[in-house]
Formats: structure tokens, C-alpha cells, sequence
């Protein structure tokens, strides 16, 4: 394996951002400092006036494969994400069959450990029947157990309360949660559909998985944690009540329950269903300006620990059903760094705080090893970063297999030159680069 300086980037780690230079050597980050010596035979790459940043850790997507592969694959999705700076991934159990049994969620990886350039890992899904086989998880290697507490893609809904105690009373490691009340789904779908028959306008799908059933179930979730001591992750967090339910003064280390907000609900509102409709339906809802806001203002405050994406592509032909028809989710893997460097030109956070949220933050809620940081002894996951250029979304620079983006035609902050996973340029000034697969993740767990 090659040797590699990079001379004179940006570096931003650990709260600060400074000049200097970066050693890789074997795969792995030797030594961080100015004017490092590095002897012959070692590639050196500019890096004057541009940024490099741990690769980002994406704690939820959905890559759907097995079963759904008409939509998107391990492959395709995994060279998306790494065209957008993501050097690891953790994806989710609702495909065809669902990682319901140790078997099938080993079969994943087995995928993954061919085509994703990327690193990874994938989480053990959870049925009202299958509590044995998700005992069985192994903590240091694998990344959690995911409870969907409201229905989505690929019917994985637990509402089985004997079920949910038994699991958070006896998890042997972290719990990831969707959670939407989906008793108020219900009648909040029946209303609108008595009103509108078929012709529920996507304006609706806030009202319908609306603030009050996110409410419930994310309480809901914090009150088991807290009753068995579970430790605890609720993802895609999308109003202001519920930021209020995490802890603002405790480090992440100290978190028995932490919390993800996604892309998505920190850039769009209510206001762009009009425009948008079916493109931005996912579940939970896109809420309001002010929950948008208060997100945003949580994400500074620190009740909100992560930002992810919850990449969930679907065919074009497919949400361009109706309303009852149209599936939830949406394609952002690539383009998740632009979308928070906009929040960074804007002011609302900094850039220490996205890579913070985007790398250091993921690495020490899952207890990822060596990873997440651009220390020496890490792997070099690391991205080079322009941040004076900008990215232009359109249809021919996609990756995604379903082709398409709610984001085309917008220009977002900053341009990926180049990706690296495990000291290998796996993309570079937008060519996707011939590259061996990605590492399996370890974690530091009892």
C-alpha cells in the first residue's frame, strides 16, 4: 500500500482548524503536523486552500438490497455515498426478506464485503416474534438493533408493548428507533381520507404523521430506555417537543439516550410541498419553519447529536403516484455535506460543528474503533474539500440508481475533490475510482 502526504489542508478535528500536513501510511493516519518529512517514494497532494475533514459516518440509510433492487443496491448506492464524502455507512433492516434472523442479516454483509467501497455496517431489525434471534446480535460487530415504533417502507411495525419491554429490558446493544404513534397515523388518515377520497394533497402528510404521533412514540421510547436502562438512539428526529426530550448539558460520551435529525428536515419545510409534493414525502413528515428552526437551534444547543441522511431512493415511476400511493423517502446520500455546508454559509452552525455532527459524533454514539477522527493510529477515512466552489445537482452527476433528486437545479456550498476509505482514493475530481471494498465495522463494546 502506497504512502501519501497531504500538504498544507485545512484540517478540522477535535474543535479546531488549522494548516497542516497529513502522513497515511499502510491505510492508516501515521502522523498529523506542519512541514512533516516524508522521504522519497511518498505521493504528495496539495491541499492549499482546501479543507480535509474525517469521512462522514451515515448512521441511517436504506440501500435496499436484498429484495428491492429495482430501486437501488449495496453497489450503487454505496458509490453515491462516497461521491458525496461518505466513508461509512450503517444501513437499515426493511428490505426483502427484513434482517429479521442472524442468517439473513449475515448475508447482508456478505454483499456489502464485495461491491461497497464504502465501510459498513447493518442493523438487526426487530419483529413482535423474533426476540431470540435479536439477542443473539453481537455488539462489537455489529451496530444495533433497529425498532420501527410506526410503520414505513417494508411493514416492520412493533406495537406489540410485551414485545418492545422484553427487547429494551434485554438488548445487548444499542437500540435505534423509528418512532411515529401509528394509532394516531390511523385516525389521522382516515379523517383526510373521508375529506378527500383519493386526492389527499401532499400538504397533508405533516398533519397526518403529524408533531403529536412523533410525540408520543419518541416518549414512549425515552421512558422504556429510562425504565430498563437501555441505551438508546431515536433517529430522524422532525419537531420542536421533541428536541426538548434529550439531554442539552451532558458530553455524548455520558448519553444513555441520544438522538439523529436528518438532511432533509434541517433544509425543507411545509412550504415546499407545493413544489416539491411527492419528492419530499418520507416518514416522519417534514414539519414546519419552526420546527426546522428549533432543530436547528437543538443541533447548536447539543440535545441533538447526529446528522444523517436516511437515504431512501425509490423509482421515479414510483412517486409519481398519488398521495396514498407514493412511497416515503428520498435520495440525499450524495449530497448530505452540501446540504450542511449551506447551514454552515449561512451561520447556523460552523464548520467544526458539522464535521463534529457528521464524523466525531456518529464515532463515539456507536463506539465506532479507530474512526470518525483524523488522529494518528485512525484509519484514513478523510475527505479534501473545496469550500470556496460549489456543486451544481443535476441528473447526469447522480449516482443513485433510481437518477433522479429533489435537489436538482440547486447549487450547493463546497465540491468533494476527493474520498478516501481505509487510505485508498476511492473518488477523485468527480470520477468514481477503482477501489477495493470497504472494511466491516468494529465497535469498543463490554
Amino acid at each position: 500500500m502506497s504512502t501519501y502526504v497531504f500538504r498544507n489542508g485545512t484540517c478540522i478535528n477535535r474543535g479546531r482548524m488549522e494548516v497542516t500536513d497529513i502522513l497515511v501510511r499502510n491505510g492508516r493516519i501515521a502522523k498529523v503536523g506542519p512541514l512533516i518529512e516524508a522521504g522519497r517514494q511518498v505521493q504528495e497532494i496539495d491541499c492549499t486552500g482546501l479543507w480535509i475533514i474525517p469521512g462522514i459516518i451515515d448512521d441511517q440509510v436504506h440501500f435496499r438490497e436484498p429484495g428491492l433492487t429495482h430501486k437501488a443496491t449495496i453497489g450503487t448506492e454505496s458509490r453515491a455515498a462516497v461521491a458525496g464524502g461518505i466513508t461509512t455507512f450503517m444501513e437499515m433492516p426493511n428490505t426483502k426478506p427484513p434482517a429479521l434472523t442472524q442468517t439473513l442479516l449475515e448475508d447482508k454483509y456478505a454483499i456489502a464485503a464485495r461491491v461497497s467501497p464504502a465501510n459498513y455496517s447493518f442493523y438487526m431489525g426487530v419483529s413482535n416474534d423474533n426476540y431470540e434471534e435479536v439477542v443473539c446480535t453481537d455488539p462489537k460487530q455489529v451496530c444495533g438493533i433497529k425498532i420501527f415504533m410506526g410503520s414505513s417502507t417494508g411493514n416492520m411495525l412493533v406495537d406489540d408493548m410485551q414485545t418492545l419491554e422484553k427487547v429494551f429490558a434485554d438488548a445487548p446493544c444499542l437500540i435505534a428507533t423509528h418512532c411515529e404513534d401509528e394509532a394516531t397515523i390511523r385516525a389521522n388518515l382516515a379523517a383526510y381520507k373521508e375529506q378527500y377520497g383519493d386526492a389527499i394533497p401532499f400538504t397533508a402528510h405533516g398533519l397526518i404523521r403529524s408533531r403529536e404521533a412523533c410525540l408520543a412514540s419518541s416518549s414512549l421510547a425515552v421512558e422504556l430506555a429510562r425504565k430498563h436502562g437501555t441505551r438508546l438512539h431515536i433517529l430522524h428526529i422532525t419537531t420542536r417537543e421533541e428536541v426538548q426530550l434529550f439531554d442539552e448539558e451532558k458530553p455524548l460520551q455520558d448519553k444513555l439516550i441520544t438522538s439523529e435529525v436528518c438532511v432533509h428536515h434541517l433544509h425543507f419545510t411545509d412550504a415546499d410541498y407545493p413544489e416539491l409534493g411527492s419528492l419530499i414525502k418520507c416518514n416522519p413528515a417534514i414539519k414546519t419553519r419552526e420546527d426546522r428552526e428549533a432543530l436547528r437551534e437543538g443541533l447548536r444547543k447539543g440535545n441533538l447529536d447526529i446528522i444523517a441522511t436516511d437515504h431512501a431512493p425509490h423509482t421515479w415511476e414510483e412517486k409519481q403516484g398519488n398521495y396514498l400511493e407514493a412511497p416515503s423517502g428520498l435520495p440525499l446520500v450524495q449530497h448530505s455535506l452540501g446540504l450542511v455546508m449551506s447551514m454552515v454559509k449561512e451561520g447556523v452552525i460552523t464548520p467544526v460543528m458539522m464535521v463534529e455532527k457528521m464524523a466525531h459524533a456518529p464515532a463515539e454514539c456507536f463506539r465506532i474503533s479507530e474512526r470518525g477522527y483524523l488522529d494518528e493510529g485512525f484509519w484514513a477515512d478523510l475527505v479534501v474539500v473545496d469550500p470556496q466552489s460549489t456543486t451544481t445537482v443535476t441528473k447526469d452527476s447522480l449516482h443513485y440508481k433510481c437518477g433522479w433528486s429533489p435537489l436538482e437545479g440547486k447549487s450547493l456550498p463546497g465540491v468533494v475533490k476527493q474520498t478516501w476509505v481505509n487510505g485508498e482514493c476511492v473518488y477523485r475530481d468527480g470520477v468514481l475510482l477503482p477501489a477495493k471494498p470497504g472494511q466491516r465495522l468494529m465497535f469498543d463494546r463490554g
